[in-house]
């Protein structure tokens, strides 16, 4: 188990998370009581929303704090094609900027 000694990349994360869940209530896409559920793909979520909520935050946290992260993140590739692929979202696309900012630091060293 990797313990976590809060590199300066674990403090720019949890900050870019803060920042996401900041923004999704900004725009009203966070729920103050979402249903629960078992789900952990976004693909069989209620919706890419509660998922980035329910999953996806609580997740990228835990890892932060424990300073373990994927070689590749995509997050902000699912958020394009959510909010800016078939249809153009508007009040998303800060959120997908934040979502991208936090595939860069994840991937970056």
């Amino acid at each position: 188990m990797t313990r976590n000694t809060g590199s300066e990349k674990d403090k720019q994360v949890l900050a870019k998370l803060a920042e996401i869940e900041v923004e999704m209530k900004r725009i009203k896409f966070w729920t103050d009581d979402p249903m629960k559920s078992e789900v952990t793909s976004f693909m069989d979520a209620p919706s890419f929303e509660w998922w980035l909520q329910c999953v996806f935050l609580p997740n990228a946290r835990e890892a932060a704090r424990k300073g373990e992260y994927p070689e590749k993140s995509q997050v902000g590739l699912m958020a394009l094609r959510q909010y800016d692929y078939h249809s153009h979202v508007e009040e998303a696309q800060q959120l997908l900027k934040l979502l991208n900012q936090f595939d860069q630091l994840v991937e970056n060293s």
